[in-house]
């Protein structure tokens, strides 16, 4: 069963004006695509409803239950629109999902031991985040709620790449797929400014005490 639910209606008005009159009424226009079901249904959600579950992390890389007018289908959103300037969605894009067929989503990724890694707490130097995602693939029982990137071992001027993580079982890198060159970094050390402490400078220091 889904730890989240997401109520939505079936519509079938369609275009700008349709679209504009349903935000004016608080409600979000979306489509449900793919699966078995080779229709696209449009549907609309309580504005308020999605924006609330947007707020847990988790609701991006996890199976959604959406009921559609008393009818459950299992979904994980795809795509969503928001305003340019406002806190809101304008539009939103759930793929429905089929036990037994791979799905491709953007999980998130977690960083542990930024302060304590080698490159920061020995040498001075900061992280620096290249990604807070990553694109996967994987059936739907093995989709990870986030991906675990260890920074401990990292030094100063150090790169850890897509490569580095530890994938879970059934879990795989759509950019690995694609070849060695694909394997971008995902996060580094930046040396402090004018580089990292050296045994000189440390003998300096001893020299003026």
């Amino acid at each position: 069963m889904s730890d989240f639910t997401l109520n939505a209606n079936a519509r079938e008005d369609m275009g700008k004006g349709a679209s504009r009159r349903l935000r004016h009424a608080g409600l979000v226009p979306g489509i449900v695509y793919g699966g078995k079901k080779e229709a696209p249904q449009m549907i609309t959600l309580i504005h308020k409803d999605l924006v609330k579950s947007l707020e847990n992390e988790a609701f991006f890389a996890h199976i959604i239950e959406l009921d559609i007018d008393g009818k459950k289908q299992d979904v994980i959103i795809k795509d969503l629109q928001r305003h340019p300037a406002k806190n809101s969605v304008v539009h939103a894009d759930f793929l429905r999902v089929v036990k037994g067929t791979k799905l491709t989503v953007n999980v998130p990724l977690h960083f542990i031991n930024e302060e304590t890694c080698h490159g920061v707490k020995m040498q001075g130097g900061r992280v620096s985040h290249a990604m807070t995602e990553l694109e996967i693939t994987c059936l739907p029982k093995d989709l990870p709620e986030f991906l675990e990137v260890d920074l401990q071992d990292l030094e100063s001027g150090q790169s850890l790449h897509i490569s580095d993580i530890k994938m879970p079982k059934g879990v795989e890198s759509v950019a690995l797929s694609h070849g060695p060159d694909h394997d971008l970094p995902v996060a580094s050390v930046v040396p402090p400014k004018g580089g990292a402490a050296s045994e000189d400078g440390e003998a300096e220091g001893e020299a003026e005490e």
